[in-house]
């Protein structure tokens, strides 16, 4: 059986300017569809059963469009982060470990990057990221965010260095970290921090292509990509 999935869609998207004025990010259409109807058909493709959504931005639009796809969503009062959000809903995902998975990507070809990860996570892990090689994230800027050493664990980019790989919004965490954390609001990389320490934390390659969506070139990017062409 498939873990349950975290899917954060709480954000404001303040990237996207005024497409985010009055609707959600996650709400924005790519290629004719909202843009986490995508993330959405990859946890159905792979089994995921149990799907918890946050919501806090324009709520009552987001709610009103996951909750017939069967989705169990969580209101936030205040914008908890990554960290904080996914410890307030573990009660509700109800497992370990358990996926996470941004709403603010497109993926293309390869293998479902869900399929991936629980094909891949082993008793050593705390954390497993899944990763795209910077030079092949479309429409991501930045200097990259992980090593990847030869036994799959994980390390920051140094403060000055350029990283081979770019977190691609994508993981399988252990919980028991996540609900160890002390206060409400707090972000996962605070979590990793701990992992990279006890060196739990590992990553695996994602075999198809990515696109990060976060901003508006985003969009016909991530569209490109899926008609296949180069962005």
């Amino acid at each position: 059986m498939m873990p349950p999935l975290m899917l954060f869609a709480a954000g404001r998207g303040t990237r996207m300017g005024s497409l985010t004025r009055a609707r959600p990010k996650p709400l924005i259409p790519v290629a004719g569809r909202p843009l986490v109807d995508h993330a959405l058909d990859l946890a159905r493709e792979a089994g995921v059963t149990r799907i918890v959504a946050n919501t806090h931005y324009l709520a009552a639009q987001m709610e009103a469009h996951l909750h017939p796809h069967d989705v169990i969503t969580h209101r936030e009062s205040v914008l908890l982060e990554t960290g904080g959000g996914l410890k307030a809903a573990l009660d509700r995902l109800g497992g370990d470990p358990v996926f996470t998975l941004n709403a603010d990507a497109v993926w293309a070809g390869g293998s479902n990057p869900l399929t991936r990860l629980h094909g891949t996570w082993h008793e050593g892990c705390e954390g497993l990221l899944l990763l795209v090689p910077r030079r092949d994230a479309v429409s991501h800027t930045g200097a990259g965010d992980f090593h990847l050493r030869p036994d799959g664990r994980l390390q920051r980019r140094g403060v000055e260095l350029e990283a081979d790989y770019v977190y691609a919004g994508a993981q399988l965490l252990r919980t028991g970290p996540v609900a160890g954390m002390p206060g409400d609001a707090f972000s996962l990389n605070a979590v990793w921090d701990g992992m990279l320490a006890r060196g739990t934390l590992y990553g695996v390659v994602h075999d198809g292509r990515w696109a990060d969506v976060g901003r508006p070139e985003g969009i016909a990017a991530a569209e490109a990509m899926l008609d296949g062409v180069d962005p």
